[in-house]
């Protein structure tokens, strides 16, 4: 899968990479159904050993409801990065109207100690128009 990231967070050091990609194949738009995939990029570009602990998302669809998503880890990883890597990761996001967004947070800890939030940057979910 082809992933730009058209959408980029930093924070304390930690960047989030955002690249976002509509998958008719998997969507039922007859059944008012939508799918997307998302490829985020983590970068440790601070000077500290760091570990994600856990993820915040609000998604919301284009009526305005939301749903909020907490949980330990990414696709089931709380990965360790030292100062300079990268970690990627693609995961999805059903929805039952064709327009939404997602937005949110990640706790990461630092090895010495302490905890933090990095933001997860804003970005659309946007089907294409579809003929009647």
């Amino acid at each position: 899968m082809r992933s730009l990231f058209q959408h980029t967070a930093i924070t304390h050091g930690v960047a989030v990479h955002v690249g976002v990609n509509f998958m008719p194949e998997q969507s039922r738009v007859d059944q008012g159904k939508w799918f997307w995939v998302y490829h985020i990029r983590l970068e440790n570009r601070t000077g500290d050993v760091v570990q994600l602990l856990s993820r915040h998302w609000r998604i919301t669809d284009s009526q305005g409801l939301v749903n909020i998503v907490d949980g330990e880890g990414v696709i089931g990883e709380t990965p360790v990065l030292l100062p300079g890597e990268t970690y990627d990761y693609v995961s999805g996001c059903p929805l039952g109207t064709p327009h939404g967004s997602m937005e949110g947070h990640y706790t990461f800890a630092r090895e010495g100690g302490g905890q933090f939030e990095v933001a997860i940057p804003f970005f659309p979910l946007s089907a294409p128009a579809t003929a009647d």
